[in-house]
Formats: structure tokens, C-alpha cells, sequence
């Protein structure tokens, strides 16, 4: 995607998303049109200040999933990588965990799908239809992406 369309989805996020799930409307923003959106809570690695980053998510085996659909350039995911404990505010609440990043082959095959088909319309922006393409074409066109795991400590 474009320079443009991350800078209409960081402005977007912004002024609408990050505002709405701080008035307490998070419950009522995740849809499968819209995607289910949860904020990442990080520490910037330059500024030291808290950052609000709306991301889709995925909730498998305990654990709370993301992917950086801007690949390594994302500024939240630089930020996790420097600051590995974090604040999640999900639609149901708030928890704290603890980052890291998968590479395991059937972890990400299975854990991607859900993201996108999580993610709603964004979740076609990859270039596939999550719901119907073979586990070979999404590991294929993500394999740039990284994949976070988020688990829970408190």
C-alpha cells in the first residue's frame, strides 16, 4: 500500500479509533466488516511516551496475536521490539504481557488467517481472500510480515 494509505490509516486511527476505544466504545467498534481492533499501549523508543496504535488481532490459545501490516517499518512494532512489556486495551479491557515474535511454520499459518479474517475489508488489502486462499499462498504474501505473540501476565 501506498505512502498515502498509511498515512490515511495513521490519521484515521488517530482521530477517530484511538479516542473511541478512550471514551469506552471499543466494545461496540469491532464488526466483521471493520475488523476487531484492540490498542497497543507501547513505549516510543525515541520520545519515551505512550503510544496508542489501533491493530487487529486475533485471541488463540491463551494468547493475544498482532501482525505488522506495514511490515518492520511499523512504528509500533519497532517500539515492542525495544520494550517487550506491554498494555493491550482489547474490547472486553485492559491486560499487560509480555511480546514476542513467531516464525513457527503452522503457528503463523494458523494465527495470520485469523488476524485477517479478523481484520474485516483490511484484511483482503494483502491481496487474497483470507477466508478461501490456501495456506500456501498466505504464507507466501505474509512472509514479510511479522507476527507478534502477546501473552497475558496480568
Amino acid at each position: 500500500m501506498s505512502t498515502f494509505g498509511r498515512g490515511s490509516f495513521r490519521l484515521f486511527n488517530r482521530l477517530f479509533m484511538v479516542p473511541m476505544f478512550r471514551l469506552g466504545f471499543g466494545p461496540f467498534m469491532g464488526n466483521c466488516v471493520t475488523g476487531y481492533i484492540m490498542i497497543l499501549k507501547t513505549i516510543g523508543r525515541k520520545t519515551g511516551k505512550v503510544r496508542d496504535s489501533p491493530v487487529n488481532y486475533a485471541i488463540h490459545k491463551g494468547n493475544v496475536y498482532c501482525m505488522a501490516g506495514w511490515g518492520h517499518i511499523s512504528d509500533w512494532y519497532l517500539n515492542m521490539l525495544a520494550k517487550r512489556e506491554i498494555e493491550l486495551i482489547l474490547p472486553s479491557g485492559s491486560l499487560f504481557g509480555t511480546v514476542e515474535d513467531i516464525s513457527d511454520f503452522d503457528e503463523r499459518r494458523i494465527v495470520l488467517r485469523k488476524i485477517l479474517q479478523n481484520a474485516g475489508f483490511a484484511g483482503f488489502f494483502e491481496g487474497f481472500n483470507p477466508f478461501t486462499t490456501t495456506d500456501e499462498k498466505l504464507l507466501r504474501k505474509t512472509a514479510e510480515l511479522p507476527l507478534m505473540r502477546i501473552h497475558p501476565t496480568g
